[in-house]
């Protein structure tokens, strides 16, 4: 029988719709449909109304799909866009009201008499002081943002929702009186109208300079703000710190990139685009400072009287107007008896200076700045003006050892087949234009670690690494491009498939014996790996593919014990659940034991970045809770119980695994598979969408096997048609060959016993929640292939039924309250875009007659019905 979501379901949903929550949702789209009115009239809005009826009748079952067929068939392409457009503006309001719905909830949650769960402080209270206090020195959390086309929203379309939410915030603020309310109601509406009459779609593709901007957007806005706040969260949970004191916290955190960096695949990524990146987020970080110092110079109006500055301020001073007389003579003049305040105006013109390239007065390096804030900071301490230190001053301190002067570190990455054809050409005394590129990066790499510091650009990572002799590739290269002058190089292995998984360790002790890698470990004993996600689920599925994961990184732990190496292991994860998605604190709670050991190393990617770092109190939580993760799961007592149940269920896992595997691979294997998904998903179309700089494909043409299309389309497209394969398919399958052999008991204790295992049932619940069965069907016909088609549905249906026997649900998402009502009100709306969308796909694939302008009208609502799909799944890839 079809899943679906009962009436009785449905109304179950709207009836746990807090009253703030429904409120918010019914003055946006109460707005959002005065806004239509007055744009297309009231026919327009009511043929939006009829649809949205309609679509929630079908989730009833008083609607049929065949009457919404002919309904949205009846509509001229030009109607159906103007639909379609209001869909997906509603997804965004609606996406809105619960991001402020959940900010609202965070804080009535906050009473202070017991630390929020899943927060730094509730993990201190867990652990004891003591024992977090022992692994903050060792602590890291590493975040790498990415740019893979997982966002589909346009800047332009971001930046209207956030004016929508301050002036939401504003309109919903209790001390507003009634003339306030009014005008903040007309800005709202003012401000929705922009957003409907902005395009959502983008004209021209992104270049990767393009995509560096876009995500210096979230630096900007929320993560130069909240990392201190982090910061100040821990302090506070290890000693109660009030700002009085020096702080026991250190800077943790450090955030990476790939933006620009990234080449493997890309060839618009070049040598120049990663001079220009880094030049990019260097000018981001710079204002910042200059921003923040200024800020706090000028606060800083402390009387010498009364807070007397230090000798070692004194002569910093003196030094200063000794170097540049006129200037300091000029604060002097604005602050007299401020001495702090000067050193500090003093130091907001340096860090000017170094932004603009000014050579007499510029900061060589983030450590003389910092060793100019410290100055200040000692003299506040002698002082006795402790606050005015270890308040606004020490987060400072913090952000410039954050962020130095580059922002993040840019991480360049290659496939390792392009360095061993670079290798053979220079051996044979060619080169062509791709071996000059390959040098010009190395040698860009050089001149970035000049101006701004090894840390600035180091790692080097190498994609499908299949031997030590790859990573050797590197070096060969480097020595090639500079001689002895080669740039400092971390080169960091990436495991992507399931037999390079396997051979990992292997490789690692190959790696021991590269000059490279041996000069690197007399520096700092640390080796990088990383594990892609991505690839591991493309190939095997996602049982397996979570399973080998988690093999992998029990050898490689071993590995490091047995050779006395410790290893970072960097997580190479995707926004969606197909591609090693999901809560990121759940994520860290199900690696093997002893894997993390203090550090976490992770990407984000596409529409994450905007999730995570979309609002300072929503990044700041994200932030609290994967460090609470990391501190928990570096535990001995947790890495045990972790431990004791993989080793019990290590038979169960292994049999999942295989029986799943094989699932996945008997469909995506066979014969014409790869063009029968071509047909049934917009994945040709989504390449129009001009989401990144990045191809979707390493070759032309229809992909002839899923190893010529990458991860990311093929994820992205799966959700479109509401199937969400990669999320789920094969589960079934080796659920049912171990309850076939030994019952459901092994597998329940598994789920409430084992984090991995809970996770990963988890991940596939939420994923089989955002599929639709019966719109799924639809698209999967347009192949025309009913063995396919039976396959696909047959193993959704059994791991539907099978994951809610396992987790003891009644229905999908039962104790995750909050996001089971998100998707089931969301479902409808969806449904609403994929019937738009699906009216498009059918006539492009089945009508080959078509004019030029009626093809263009029809892919111009297949691309905003796959914008708005995305919206209202908040899953694009």
């Amino acid at each position: 029988m079809a899943a679906t979501v009962s009436r009785q379901e449905r109304s179950s949903a709207v009836t746990e719709m807090p009253d703030e929550l429904r409120a918010d949702v019914r003055l946006l789209g109460g707005l959002l449909g005065q806004v239509i009115a007055e744009y297309g009239g009231d026919d327009l809005l009511a043929d939006v109304e009829r649809l949205r009826k309609a679509v929630i009748g079908a989730r009833r079952r008083e609607v049929s799909v065949d009457e919404i067929t002919a309904m949205v068939a009846e509509w001229p392409i030009d109607r159906a866009v103007q639909i379609a457009r209001a869909f997906t503006c509603y997804f965004h309001l609606a996406n809105l009201a619960e991001e402020h719905f959940r900010i609202r909830t965070l804080r009535v949650r906050d009473t202070g008499e017991e630390p929020l769960p899943e927060s730094i402080a509730q993990a201190v209270q867990e652990l004891g002081g003591e024992k977090v206090a022992e692994l903050v020195e060792g602590l890291r959390l590493h975040p790498v943002l990415t740019a893979h086309p997982t966002e589909a929203r346009r800047r332009a379309v971001v930046t209207a929702i956030q004016r929508i939410s301050g002036q939401l915030t504003t309109y919903n603020s209790s001390d507003r009186g009634a003339a306030e309310r009014a005008e903040t109601r007309r800005r709202l509406v003012e401000e929705i109208d922009l957003l409907w009459r902005t395009s959502q779609l983008r004209s021209t593709k992104l270049d990767p300079l393009d995509e560096v901007r876009t995500a210096m957007a979230a630096f900007d806005e929320t993560i130069f703000r909240v990392v201190p706040l982090v910061y100040r969260s821990l302090d506070a949970a290890l000693g109660g710190g009030d700002g009085t004191r020096k702080p026991m916290a250190r800077a943790f955190i450090r955030y990476g990139s790939w933006i620009g960096g990234d080449r493997d695949g890309n060839p618009n990524v070049t040598a120049k685009v990663t001079r220009d990146a880094v030049l990019i987020q260097a000018e981001h970080v710079l204002i910042a400072l200059e921003n923040a110092t200024l800020r706090i110079g000028r606060s800083l109006t402390l009387t010498a009287g009364y807070t007397p500055a230090s000798r070692e301020l004194r002569t910093a001073l003196a030094g200063a107007v000794n170097d540049h007389p006129d200037l300091v003579s000029e604060m002097a003049t604005r602050s007299p008896q401020e001495p702090h305040r000067q050193w500090l105006m003093f130091v907001a013109a340096r860090i000017g200076a170094t932004r603009q390239r000014g050579l007499d007065m510029a900061y060589r390096s983030p450590e003389q700045l910092l060793n100019d804030l410290r100055i200040a900071q000692t003299s506040l301490v002698e002082a006795g003006a402790n606050r005015q230190a270890y308040g606004e001053l020490q987060h400072l301190i913090w952000q410039v050892e954050t962020f130095g002067f580059h922002l993040a570190e840019l991480e360049v990455r290659q496939h390792s087949q392009v360095h061993a054809d670079v290798l053979a050409e220079l051996e044979a005394g060619r080169t062509s234009e791709r071996t000059e590129e390959v040098l010009a990066t190395i040698r860009t790499i050089a001149w970035i670690q000049e101006r701004f510091g090894v840390t600035a650009c180091s790692r080097y990572v190498v994609s499908f690494t299949r031997s030590a002799d790859d990573i050797a590739a590197v070096y060969a290269l480097a020595g090639h491009a500079l001689g002895g002058r080669a740039p400092q190089l971390d080169v960091v292995p990436l495991f992507e498939s399931g037999a390079d998984l396997a051979a990992a360790p292997a490789v690692l002790s190959g790696m021991l014996k590269i000059p490279g890698i041996q000069a690197r470990l007399a520096a700092d004993r640390r080796l990088e790996v990383m594990l892609g996600y991505s690839d591991s689920a493309k190939e095997l599925g996602p049982a397996a593919a979570t399973l080998k994961l988690y093999e992998a990184q029990e050898a490689l732990t071993a590995w490091s014990d047995e050779h006395g190496v410790p290893l970072t292991l960097f997580h190479g994860r995707g926004g969606a659940l197909g591609r090693g998605g999901g809560p990121a604190n759940r994520a860290v709670l199900a690696q093997a034991p002893g894997s993390v050991g203090g550090r976490f190393k992770v990407t984000e990617q596409g529409e994450v970045i905007f999730a995570r770092y979309g609002h300072d109190a929503i990044a700041r939580r994200h932030m609290e809770q994967v460090t609470s993760a990391v501190l928990l799961t570096s535990t001995p007592s947790i890495g045990t119980r972790t431990a004791e149940a993989a080793g019990r269920f290590r038979g169960v896992a292994e049999q999942v695994a295989s029986a799943s595997e094989k699932a996945y691979r008997l469909l995506t294997e066979a014969p014409g598979f790869p063009e029968w998904f071509s047909l049934v998903s917009p994945l040709e179309e989504i390449g129009s969408l001009r989401l990144g700089s990045r191809p979707a494909r390493r070759g032309l043409g229809a992909p002839r096997s899923l190893d010529d299309l990458r991860a990311i389309p093929w994820v992205f497209a799966w959700a479109q048609t509401r199937v969400n394969l990669p999320g789920w398919y094969g589960l079934g399958s080796g659920l049912d060959a171990v309850i076939s052999e030994s019952g459901l008991d092994e597998l329940r204790a598994a789920y409430r016993e084992w984090p991995l295992f809970a996770s990963l049932l988890d991940n596939v619940e939420m994923s089989l929640a955002k599929t639709d069965r019966d719109i799924a069907a639809r698209y999967l016909a347009l192949g025309a292939r009913d063995d396919f088609v039976e396959q696909v549905l047959t193993e959704y249906d059994l791991t539907r039924r099978l994951v809610l026997e396992v987790t003891g649900h009644t229905r999908l998402l039962e104790d995750r309250r909050v996001l089971s009502r998100a998707v089931q009100l969301r479902d409808p709306y969806v449904d609403a875009l994929s019937h738009l969308q699906l009216r498009a796909l059918s006539t492009l694939r089945a009508d080959d007659n078509l004019s030029e302008e009626e093809r263009e009208r029809l892919s111009t609502l297949l691309l905003l019905s796959v914008n708005g799909v995305a919206a209202g799944l908040q899953n694009t890839g």
